[in-house]
Protein backbone atom coordinates (compact mmCIF):
# COMPACT_ATOMS: atom_id res chain seq x y z
CA UNK A 1 0.00 0.00 0.00
CA UNK A 2 1.58 3.29 -0.75
CA UNK A 3 0.47 6.43 0.95
CA UNK A 4 -2.02 8.92 -0.58
CA UNK A 5 -0.67 11.78 -2.36
CA UNK A 6 0.09 15.04 -0.40
CA UNK A 7 1.54 13.54 2.51
CA UNK A 8 4.71 14.60 3.15
CA UNK A 9 5.60 14.75 6.80
CA UNK A 10 5.86 12.78 9.37
CA UNK A 11 3.06 14.57 11.23
CA UNK A 12 0.59 14.39 8.31
CA UNK A 13 1.36 10.81 7.89
CA UNK A 14 0.61 9.81 11.37
CA UNK A 15 -2.51 11.59 11.58
CA UNK A 16 -3.85 9.56 8.09
CA UNK A 17 -3.51 6.20 10.30
CA UNK A 18 -5.29 7.66 13.10
CA UNK A 19 -7.48 8.70 10.65
CA UNK A 20 -7.83 5.27 8.66
CA UNK A 21 -10.94 3.39 10.50
CA UNK A 22 -10.98 0.35 8.75
CA UNK A 23 -8.43 -2.34 10.75
CA UNK A 24 -6.99 -3.43 7.55
CA UNK A 25 -6.85 -0.15 5.93
CA UNK A 26 -5.46 0.94 9.13
CA UNK A 27 -2.91 -1.84 9.49
CA UNK A 28 -1.68 -1.25 5.55
CA UNK A 29 -1.39 2.74 6.73
CA UNK A 30 0.88 1.55 9.60
CA UNK A 31 3.13 -0.54 7.72
CA UNK A 32 2.84 2.15 4.39
CA UNK A 33 4.02 4.81 6.51
CA UNK A 34 6.80 3.03 8.23
CA UNK A 35 8.07 2.16 5.05
CA UNK A 36 7.96 5.68 3.62
CA UNK A 37 10.26 6.90 6.82
CA UNK A 38 12.49 4.01 6.57
CA UNK A 39 12.87 4.95 2.52
CA UNK A 40 13.37 8.78 3.22
CA UNK A 41 9.93 10.05 1.81
CA UNK A 42 8.70 12.04 4.29
CA UNK A 43 10.09 14.84 6.00
CA UNK A 44 10.89 14.88 9.74
CA UNK A 45 7.95 17.77 10.22
CA UNK A 46 5.24 17.76 12.84
CA UNK A 47 2.63 20.44 11.60
CA UNK A 48 -0.15 18.92 11.05
CA UNK A 49 -2.53 18.21 14.00
CA UNK A 50 -3.18 15.06 15.84
CA UNK A 51 -7.30 13.91 16.06
CA UNK A 52 -7.97 14.25 19.24
CA UNK A 53 -9.87 10.67 18.86
CA UNK A 54 -9.13 8.15 16.40
CA UNK A 55 -11.26 7.15 13.73
CA UNK A 56 -12.84 3.90 14.41
CA UNK A 57 -14.32 1.07 12.79
CA UNK A 58 -17.99 0.21 12.85
CA UNK A 59 -16.94 -2.72 15.03
CA UNK A 60 -16.40 -3.73 17.70
CA UNK A 61 -18.88 -1.91 19.85
CA UNK A 62 -17.10 -0.10 22.53
CA UNK A 63 -18.71 -0.62 26.06
CA UNK A 64 -16.88 1.09 29.16
CA UNK A 65 -14.64 -1.52 30.92
CA UNK A 66 -17.00 -2.31 34.03
CA UNK A 67 -20.12 -3.53 31.16
CA UNK A 68 -17.89 -6.05 29.26
CA UNK A 69 -19.18 -9.48 29.12
CA UNK A 70 -17.01 -11.81 31.58
CA UNK A 71 -14.68 -14.12 30.02
CA UNK A 72 -15.30 -17.77 31.02
CA UNK A 73 -12.89 -20.17 31.52
CA UNK A 74 -9.80 -21.04 29.08
CA UNK A 75 -10.51 -24.44 28.50
CA UNK A 76 -13.84 -23.73 26.14
CA UNK A 77 -12.80 -22.21 22.67
CA UNK A 78 -15.64 -19.44 22.98
CA UNK A 79 -13.41 -18.19 26.48
CA UNK A 80 -10.17 -18.05 24.36
CA UNK A 81 -11.75 -16.34 21.31
CA UNK A 82 -12.96 -13.79 23.98
CA UNK A 83 -9.47 -13.47 25.35
CA UNK A 84 -7.76 -13.04 21.91
CA UNK A 85 -10.11 -10.62 20.84
CA UNK A 86 -9.36 -8.52 23.69
CA UNK A 87 -5.57 -8.76 22.98
CA UNK A 88 -6.40 -7.89 19.32
CA UNK A 89 -8.12 -4.62 20.21
CA UNK A 90 -5.12 -3.96 22.85
CA UNK A 91 -2.85 -3.89 19.72
CA UNK A 92 -5.36 -1.99 17.35
CA UNK A 93 -5.48 0.59 19.83
CA UNK A 94 -1.24 0.30 20.36
CA UNK A 95 -1.09 1.01 16.90
CA UNK A 96 -2.62 4.44 17.04
CA UNK A 97 -0.79 4.88 20.42
CA UNK A 98 2.29 4.74 18.20
CA UNK A 99 1.42 7.06 15.74
CA UNK A 100 -0.19 9.37 17.87
CA UNK A 101 3.39 9.81 20.00
CA UNK A 102 5.46 10.49 16.91
CA UNK A 103 2.98 12.76 15.63
CA UNK A 104 2.03 14.76 18.22
CA UNK A 105 5.61 14.87 20.50
CA UNK A 106 8.07 14.19 17.37
CA UNK A 107 9.34 17.53 17.40
CA UNK A 108 10.56 17.93 20.66
CA UNK A 109 13.19 14.56 20.18
CA UNK A 110 16.31 13.99 17.74
CA UNK A 111 14.91 11.72 14.03
CA UNK A 112 16.56 8.68 15.86
CA UNK A 113 12.65 9.20 18.04
CA UNK A 114 10.67 8.69 15.13
CA UNK A 115 13.18 6.05 14.04
CA UNK A 116 12.36 3.99 17.01
CA UNK A 117 8.46 4.40 17.22
CA UNK A 118 7.92 3.86 13.52
CA UNK A 119 9.31 -0.03 14.35
CA UNK A 120 7.03 -0.12 17.50
CA UNK A 121 4.30 0.84 15.18
CA UNK A 122 4.88 -1.45 12.57
CA UNK A 123 5.15 -4.26 15.30
CA UNK A 124 1.88 -3.07 16.77
CA UNK A 125 0.53 -3.68 13.72
CA UNK A 126 2.07 -7.03 13.05
CA UNK A 127 0.54 -8.09 16.04
CA UNK A 128 -2.68 -6.88 15.54
CA UNK A 129 -2.37 -9.12 12.10
CA UNK A 130 -0.83 -12.03 13.93
CA UNK A 131 -4.00 -12.57 16.33
CA UNK A 132 -6.81 -11.30 14.10
CA UNK A 133 -5.64 -13.86 11.70
CA UNK A 134 -5.32 -16.30 14.56
CA UNK A 135 -8.97 -15.24 15.35
CA UNK A 136 -10.34 -15.84 11.94
CA UNK A 137 -8.96 -19.36 12.23
CA UNK A 138 -11.06 -20.18 15.26
CA UNK A 139 -13.83 -18.86 13.36
CA UNK A 140 -14.13 -15.32 14.12
CA UNK A 141 -12.74 -12.47 13.74
CA UNK A 142 -11.58 -8.75 15.37
CA UNK A 143 -15.23 -6.54 15.88
CA UNK A 144 -16.95 -9.73 16.35
CA UNK A 145 -17.08 -9.34 20.05
CA UNK A 146 -17.48 -5.88 22.65
CA UNK A 147 -14.52 -4.26 23.45
CA UNK A 148 -13.73 -1.21 25.74
CA UNK A 149 -11.90 1.86 25.19
CA UNK A 150 -9.71 2.20 27.90
CA UNK A 151 -6.08 2.44 26.66
CA UNK A 152 -7.17 5.69 24.52
CA UNK A 153 -8.37 7.28 27.72
CA UNK A 154 -4.38 7.28 28.90
CA UNK A 155 -3.22 9.17 25.50
CA UNK A 156 -6.32 11.64 26.08
CA UNK A 157 -5.18 12.18 29.62
CA UNK A 158 -0.96 12.65 28.53
CA UNK A 159 -2.13 14.23 25.18
CA UNK A 160 -0.45 17.60 26.79
CA UNK A 161 3.19 16.34 28.02
CA UNK A 162 5.57 13.37 25.83
CA UNK A 163 7.45 12.32 29.31
CA UNK A 164 3.72 11.80 30.74
CA UNK A 165 2.88 9.93 27.72
CA UNK A 166 6.29 7.68 28.03
CA UNK A 167 5.59 7.43 31.62
CA UNK A 168 2.14 6.19 31.38
CA UNK A 169 2.04 4.24 27.51
CA UNK A 170 5.19 2.16 27.44
CA UNK A 171 6.73 2.21 30.96
CA UNK A 172 2.87 1.64 33.05
CA UNK A 173 0.66 -0.05 30.06
CA UNK A 174 2.89 -2.12 28.18
CA UNK A 175 5.08 -2.74 30.86
CA UNK A 176 1.78 -4.71 32.77
CA UNK A 177 2.02 -6.73 29.40
CA UNK A 178 5.34 -7.80 30.56
CA UNK A 179 4.06 -9.25 34.06
CA UNK A 180 0.72 -10.80 33.01
CA UNK A 181 1.49 -12.23 29.24
CA UNK A 182 3.52 -14.92 30.61
CA UNK A 183 1.06 -16.34 32.80
CA UNK A 184 -1.44 -15.60 30.13
CA UNK A 185 0.74 -18.23 27.71
CA UNK A 186 0.50 -20.55 29.76
CA UNK A 187 -3.07 -20.88 30.49
CA UNK A 188 -3.65 -21.33 26.45
CA UNK A 189 -0.85 -23.67 26.07
CA UNK A 190 -2.28 -25.66 29.35
CA UNK A 191 -5.13 -26.24 27.28
CA UNK A 192 -3.61 -27.59 23.81
CA UNK A 193 -3.35 -24.23 22.25
CA UNK A 194 -0.22 -24.07 21.28
CA UNK A 195 -0.41 -21.91 18.22
CA UNK A 196 -2.27 -18.88 19.99
CA UNK A 197 0.71 -19.23 22.55
CA UNK A 198 3.59 -19.38 20.10
CA UNK A 199 1.86 -15.76 18.84
CA UNK A 200 1.50 -13.82 22.46
CA UNK A 201 5.57 -15.26 22.97
CA UNK A 202 6.48 -13.57 20.06
CA UNK A 203 4.48 -10.04 21.51
CA UNK A 204 5.58 -10.09 25.04
CA UNK A 205 9.27 -10.59 22.92
CA UNK A 206 8.58 -7.58 20.74
CA UNK A 207 7.06 -5.59 24.22
CA UNK A 208 10.21 -5.95 25.76
CA UNK A 209 12.25 -3.33 23.33
CA UNK A 210 8.68 -1.47 23.40
CA UNK A 211 9.14 -0.68 27.14
CA UNK A 212 12.79 -0.17 27.02
CA UNK A 213 11.74 2.56 24.00
CA UNK A 214 10.08 4.09 25.98
CA UNK A 215 12.26 4.17 28.83
CA UNK A 216 15.40 4.94 27.46
CA UNK A 217 13.66 7.83 25.69
CA UNK A 218 12.12 8.65 29.44
CA UNK A 219 15.22 8.60 30.28
CA UNK A 220 16.95 11.20 27.96
CA UNK A 221 14.13 13.50 27.74
CA UNK A 222 14.58 14.34 31.86
CA UNK A 223 18.41 14.19 31.95
CA UNK A 224 18.22 16.95 29.33
CA UNK A 225 15.65 19.08 31.64
CA UNK A 226 18.04 18.05 34.71
CA UNK A 227 15.37 15.63 36.38
CA UNK A 228 15.88 12.13 38.18
CA UNK A 229 14.11 9.80 36.29
CA UNK A 230 12.74 7.42 38.46
CA UNK A 231 11.53 10.42 40.79
CA UNK A 232 9.69 12.50 37.93
CA UNK A 233 8.39 9.06 36.81
CA UNK A 234 6.67 8.76 40.48
CA UNK A 235 5.25 12.25 40.25
CA UNK A 236 3.56 11.70 36.38
CA UNK A 237 2.47 8.33 37.55
CA UNK A 238 0.47 9.70 40.37
CA UNK A 239 -1.07 12.51 38.47
CA UNK A 240 -2.06 10.83 35.37
CA UNK A 241 -2.57 7.19 35.70
CA UNK A 242 -5.86 6.43 37.50
CA UNK A 243 -4.90 2.27 38.55
CA UNK A 244 -2.34 1.35 40.51
CA UNK A 245 1.06 -0.85 40.06
CA UNK A 246 -0.05 -4.20 41.49
CA UNK A 247 2.74 -7.19 41.97
CA UNK A 248 3.71 -9.85 40.94
CA UNK A 249 6.09 -7.76 38.82
CA UNK A 250 7.96 -9.41 36.15
CA UNK A 251 11.45 -7.80 37.54
CA UNK A 252 13.24 -9.64 35.23
CA UNK A 253 11.84 -8.23 31.77
CA UNK A 254 11.17 -5.37 33.20
CA UNK A 255 15.21 -5.21 33.59
CA UNK A 256 16.16 -6.13 30.20
CA UNK A 257 13.65 -3.17 29.52
CA UNK A 258 15.82 -0.87 31.60
CA UNK A 259 12.77 -0.36 33.75
CA UNK A 260 14.15 -0.83 37.21
CA UNK A 261 12.91 -1.29 40.36
CA UNK A 262 13.75 2.43 42.12
CA UNK A 263 11.51 3.14 39.08
CA UNK A 264 8.00 1.19 40.45
CA UNK A 265 9.04 -0.64 43.73
CA UNK A 266 7.84 2.72 45.97
CA UNK A 267 4.61 2.73 43.97
CA UNK A 268 3.13 -0.56 44.22
CA UNK A 269 0.17 -1.43 46.04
Amino acid sequence: MSLPPGLETVGAACAHVLLTPEPQAKLMAARAVARAWRLGRLRHGFEAAMPDMPARPDAPMLLPPNRMPKRGRMGSERARIAMLHALAHIEFVAIDLAFDLIGRFGGEFPPDFTDEWMRVGADEAMHFALIDRRLRQMGSHYGALPAHDGLWEAARETAGDALARLAIVPMVLEARALDITPATVTRFEDVGDMASGRILRRIVTDEIRHVAAGTNWFNWATNRRGLTAPAHYQMLVKRHFRGSLKPPFNDSARRQAGLTEEFYAALAS
